[in-house]
């Protein structure tokens, strides 16, 4: 079910919209009573890999990683943080 509602639009104080001044001042248009979203298709989540620092730094507390041809220092903080700098 639906229910009619005016439209009243306005330009007063702002710049004109293009194509805004063929449409008429006040128009009737139709709005649904409940409206209802198309369902999104699931897709199954992607599995995230999840890797241990203590595998990545085996003891040390700066391992060096190299990214598209650039590297960065990965450090743990004495407060136990991760840091990365390039």
């Amino acid at each position: 079910m639906s229910k009619k509602v005016k439209l009243i639009v306005t330009t007063a104080g702002s710049p004109p919209i293009p194509g805004l001044t063929e449409l008429p001042a006040e128009m009737m248009v139709e709005k649904p009573d409940s409206f209802k979203h198309a369902p999104v298709p699931s897709e199954p989540a992607a599995q995230q890999r999840v890797v241990e620092s203590a595998d990545l730094f085996r003891g040390t507390n700066e391992i060096m990683i190299r990214h598209d041809g650039l590297t960065y220092r990965l450090k743990i903080t004495r407060q136990g943080k991760l840091i990365l700098n390039k």
